[in-house]
């Protein structure tokens, strides 16, 4: 639960516009960062077990975790301008130690970087691009480990000991 609670720490305090990030937006940013960093190191960065619904991959685990570490977190419940309930995160924690290794920072800035300006359609057809999504059915787990094993199989993607290439 550390390494969750550290990457979400991380992704809210590096989140460029982070009154945007909505619960679902966050818990597939994390997801993207766990299937790139399975893809890279063969093992997920968390231990979360992903399970695509009707939404594509989502888990209450992520904002569970923020509800339950609320000496870290504050999670704020509104209802926003369509009339349905939405979330606003926060650090509260501003002493609160990360202890992320180099890899899994370079991936979330990747990802941040490259997820934050996307319009949501944008956003969740990339999420619903990968390889994950696209060979399993909906309302199953996703074993990631297994999934980027068969992944970096079919790309030709070699192993490496700083990763894959």
């Amino acid at each position: 639960m550390k390494r969750l609670i550290d990457l979400i720490v991380y992704i809210l305090n590096n989140y460029p516009t982070i009154e945007e990030l909505s619960k679902p937006r966050l818990v597939k940013l994390i997801y993207l960062i766990d299937w790139k960093y399975t893809i890279d190191f063969g093992e997920q960065y968390t231990n979360i077990k992903w399970f695509y619904n009707h939404y594509g991959p989502y888990v209450d685990e992520v904002i569970d975790t923020m509800k339950q570490n609320n000496d870290i977190f504050e999670v704020e419940s509104y209802i926003n301008f369509y009339g349905s309930e939405s979330n606003k995160f926060r650090v509260i924690d501003n002493n609160y130690e990360i202890s992320l290794n180099d890899n899994i920072k370079k991936i979330a800035d990747l990802l941040i970087d490259y997820t934050y300006k996307l319009k949501w359609n944008e956003f969740i057809g990339l999420v619903y691009s990968t390889y994950p999504i696209k060979v399993n059915s909906k309302y199953s787990y996703l074993d990631l480990k297994e999934l980027a094993s068969e992944f970096r199989k079919l790309k030709g993607i070699k192993a490496t000991n700083k990763g894959y290439t």
